[in-house]
């Protein structure tokens, strides 16, 4: 029935004006440093880069051999237009032309473009920035550029809602409503209007969180509502209920994910955008109300004493079967879910100390995978094996019951969890009770295989770049140093602590170090402690 439609809406004439009818400004900032790459014919995106050049400057094209596909749903999704924008100069905006000409010449008939995420992305990207891309351009061009925005929309409007079950059905309603408005057709405006009650539902959760478990996704997503907001506030539509209530409830959520420095916790392919872009899109959904400590929804905890935060993913990975669509893209909303079910992250004040690896979406799938593995969050790894079967499309094997439990008394909180991705395969259950203090400077846990003969595991730490790690092995501790200043020791018992190194990509990749515990065979449960201390200063010296 769905391609039924799209093909009928491609028989379809459709009204074709000079310039859209309704001016837009994208609201959001762009990158300058991407920008300038982008000149130097280099494209970034999550954290990938691949060349990104026209036909006759020797480019590969917008095909398969051009890089993974999502690296090229964002670029066929025009994602680098506001970097250009954010540079600003006149070769920016040559170099915006250009590479759409080019993709109107040989990258428009791709497979990929007509994805309904991508085109609504396309959609958007272009009207938002129509002043700086096209309202200077010569006749022949903007025409060009009109005329594909009609078909397309023509076909994206038909097809709603869309299939994709995450974020992407948001991007493409919002290109679509975008385009109803520009090409002031008013059928396909109240369609969209239909439609959006519905996918505000399934995308955003009760407690606020997104359906993808994602502070990334949510991010992204809270952006896309208030643009379809002003959208309608701007053509003097009444926007359904729906999305001033979303909104009210997804900011707080999104509020529960910062950490000390304004970033957002790197759980579920997030990667830290900066407390600068998450200020602005609070300010902009004129969000109220403080963060919660909990999403039950969602499954993640927040606690919080003196100048200490940790953040722990409690929660299942969303249901789904995982699935591809006919463009390559992943359908569900586990696309992007990691294998880091009880992981957690730790901040004091502004210094990020406990991360996990961060993600590299737009990646090869071994790259991506890697980062997406369990090892490279920071819970506790039975026998090197994922908790949670990775696969292109979103995940396969996953904990079904995942519970926790949470606890405060005096200022002082108790969080007891647990997760069953082992139980295929070793029969077990990981449990992580965690206790923090009511100072904020005495962090506790206890991780513990719950079988009859556990096997060897490894409880992982992995520390921001900014922390330097100084074993104290006479103590089966190691001293950590915070770019502050302040120092904290990570001690354990019933396992061999070890440092090694790691890997944070919350922008470009970084090295850094983990802090591993490793437990022998047999061994029920490891203890450790996250302790603040108190070394002298340099060159002072105490009167006895």
């Amino acid at each position: 029935m769905r391609g039924a439609r799209r093909v009928m809406a491609g028989l379809k004439p459709v009204k074709v004006p000079e310039a859209p009818a309704r001016a837009f400004r994208d609201l959001w900032p762009g990158d300058a440093t991407r920008g300038h790459r982008l000149l130097r014919g280099e494209c970034e995106v999550g954290g990938t880069t691949r060349p990104l050049i026209t036909a006759e400057e020797g480019g590969q094209g917008w095909g398969e051999g051009s890089g993974s596909a999502l690296w090229r749903a964002a670029v066929h999704g025009f994602c680098w237009l506001r970097d250009l924008r954010a540079l600003g100069t006149d070769g920016a905006r040559l170099r915006a032309r250009d590479l759409t000409a080019d993709w109107l010449e040989r990258g428009s008939s791709e497979a990929l473009a007509a994805a309904p995420e991508v085109a609504g992305a396309r959609l958007s990207a272009w009207l938002g920035h129509w002043d700086f891309l096209a309202a200077t351009a010569e006749d022949h061009f903007r025409r060009a550029l009109m005329v594909r925005l009609a078909q397309d929309a023509r076909v994206l409007v038909a097809t709603l809602p869309a299939e994709a079950r995450h974020r992407g059905g948001l991007a493409a309603l919002k290109g679509a409503m975008a385009a109803s408005v520009a090409l002031n057709e008013e059928a396909w405006i109240a369609r969209c209007l239909r439609v959006l009650p519905q996918e505000i539902e399934r995308q955003i959760l009760p407690d606020g969180a997104h359906v993808e478990r994602s502070p990334g996704q949510l991010l992204l997503a809270v952006q896309d509502l208030i643009e379809i907001r002003n959208l309608l506030h701007g053509a003097g539509l009444e926007a359904p209920p729906h999305l001033a209530l979303a909104l009210d409830r997804a900011a707080p959520a999104l509020r529960l994910f910062r950490h000390g420095d304004g970033g957002l916790a790197l759980f579920n392919g997030t990667r830290d955008e900066g407390a600068a872009l998450v200020d602005l899109v609070l300010t902009q959904g004129q969000a109220r109300g403080r963060a919660p400590l909990i999403l039950p929804e969602a499954g993640f905890q927040r606690l919080q004493a003196g100048r200490t935060l940790v953040i722990v993913d409690c929660g299942p990975p969303p249901e789904g079967r995982a699935a591809l669509s006919p463009a390559g893209l992943p359908r569900q909303a586990d696309r992007f879910h990691h294998a880091g079910t009880l992981a957690f992250e730790m901040s004091v004040g502004r210094d990020r100390l406990i991360v996990n690896c961060g993600a590299a979406t737009a990646a090869e799938s071994a790259w991506r995978d890697a980062l997406r593995a369990t090892a490279a969050h920071s819970t506790l790894v039975l026998a090197d094996t994922n908790s949670s079967e990775l696969r292109e499309e979103g995940l396969g094997r996953r904990p079904e019951g995942v519970e926790a439990e949470r606890q405060e008394a005096n200022g002082a909180q108790w969080l007891d969890a647990s997760h069953d991705g082992y139980k295929k395969g070793f029969g077990a259950l990981h449990r992580r009770r965690l206790y923090l203090s009511e100072s904020g400077d005495d962090l506790r846990g206890e991780d513990s295989v719950e079988v009859e003969n556990p096997v060897a595991y490894e409880v992982r730490f992995h520390l921001h770049p900014g922390v330097v790690a100084s074993p104290q092995l006479e103590e089966n501790a190691v001293l950590l140093r915070l770019p502050s200043g302040a120092s904290w020791r990570l001690r354990a018992s019933r396992a061999k602590l070890a440092v090694e190194e790691s890997v944070f990509m919350a922008g470009e990749p970084r090295r850094t170090s983990q802090v591993v515990l490793l437990a022998e065979p047999g061994t029920a449960s490891v203890q450790w402690a996250l302790s603040r201390v108190n070394l002298p200063t340099p060159g002072i010296v105490e009167e006895g």
